[in-house]
């Protein structure tokens, strides 16, 4: 199927669609100097290579692109129903994206949460010091004097989700409800390998969604999705935003 063809038809589904599901790994962020994990030139690819990690730019350098902001439109279109997300870099919010219509089931790193009632803050406003703290990590040693939750005095904590930390119930049971009520799941920039969030798009299929893959690598869901773009994402998305324009218009 043509780039123009595929492209259509994902128009005219997110036209149709009453619970659009959007699902983005680290892909969507390389247009914004980050680099993936399983990409072509990703941190994994490379090292399995024996080649040094790519460049990237410095967090303070980096903004959302594109594709953060095409999802933006569909927001504001009220096309889209909820954005689950791997991502811990923040570019999400933000881009715009209201808190509440995200699952970051990798956490973020601009935010602390509270292991009481898991209320989530920045550091600025937990009055949290990294040069005095730290990162604030799970593993991590109480320090004398820590902040506490305002709301609760809990225990605070960066809501970033290390290697061995358990995954944040709360974000992957909605995420997992949604996916199941979908009637689009859209997956952006992951290698769909990483369990469970991979798990998603086949609670979304199961229950009879269209799927939809905008990915430069291969997954393993490539031979059961609906329409499957290897093309730039932001490229995709834009031209998938500008096509809804024109019908609203």
């Amino acid at each position: 199927m043509h780039y123009k063809e595929k492209l259509q038809n994902a128009i005219e589904w997110i036209t149709g669609s009453d619970r659009l599901v959007i699902f983005t790994g680290a892909g969507v962020s390389t247009e914004s100097g980050l680099p993936d994990y399983r990409g072509p030139d990703g941190v994994w690819t490379r090292r399995d290579k024996g080649l040094p990690p790519p460049r990237s730019k410095s967090m303070s350098e980096i903004r959302p692109n594109r594709t953060h902001y095409s999802i933006v439109e569909l927001v504001k279109m009220g096309k889209l129903d909820f954005l689950i997300s791997q991502n811990v870099d923040n570019l999400h919010l933000a881009s715009g994206i209201p808190q509440e219509m995200i699952g970051e089931l990798h956490g973020n790193h601009a935010l602390m949460k509270c292991l009481e009632c898991d209320n989530r803050l920045s550091f600025t406003e937990a009055g949290w010091d990294k040069s005095i703290c730290g990162e604030g990590y799970r593993t991590h040693k109480l320090g004398k004097g820590q902040p506490v939750c305002p709301k609760c005095k809990g225990r605070l904590m960066s809501s970033v989700v290390n290697f061995g930390d358990p995954m944040p119930e709360k974000e992957i049971r909605i995420s997992m409800e949604r996916s199941k009520t979908c009637d689009v799941f859209m997956v952006i920039g992951s290698s769909l390998v990483v369990t469970p969030a991979a798990n998603m798009p086949s609670l979304a299929l199961d229950n009879g969604a269209k799927l939809i893959i905008i990915n430069q690598g291969e997954t393993p869901y490539d031979d059961v999705a609906h329409l499957r773009f290897w093309e730039n994402a932001g490229m995709v998305m834009e031209d998938i935003v500008n096509g809804l324009n024109r019908i609203v218009t």
